[in-house]
């Protein structure tokens, strides 16, 4: 828990909020996280998930997944079939972790109007020192 020390607000490294945001910090957990939430039936084929999260590489959708993986928060599943087929799944924890992002992701959509600000103003600082 962040603890007061000397009028500061403190976040050690065991921290729930730091924990969490760790998870949270890769932005591919989190929507690998939210596609499954929303995929039918929760799971979902690796080429599938690639197919639906755009930008993502199947290098880092297959590190993302291993990672969430053990982490306990997805299932592999690998069916006995030629071509091999697998399946990932979210698991209860894997919901339960799932339900603050899709609040998170409901924000963002409606707020996008302050989304587009930040980007303005960023693009605006970027612009700004490039040209100092």
């Amino acid at each position: 828990m962040p603890a007061w020390i000397d009028g500061k607000l403190m976040f050690f490294a065991d921290s729930p909020p730091r924990r969490l945001l760790e998870l949270f910090a890769v932005k591919w957990s989190t929507m690998v996280l939210h596609a499954l939430y929303h995929w039918p039936e929760q799971r979902a084929r690796t080429g599938e998930l690639q197919r639906s999260l755009q930008g993502i590489s199947k290098k880092m959708l297959v590190q993302t997944l291993r990672e969430l993986e053990q982490r306990g928060l997805v299932s592999r599943k690998v069916f006995e079939v030629v071509p091999p087929k697998v399946e990932y799944a979210l698991t209860p924890l894997g919901k339960r972790f799932a339900e603050p992002i899709e609040r998170m992701y409901q924000w963002g959509l409606e707020h996008q109007a302050a989304l587009d600000e930040m980007e303005q103003n960023f693009e605006a600082a970027r612009r700004q020192d490039s040209a100092s």
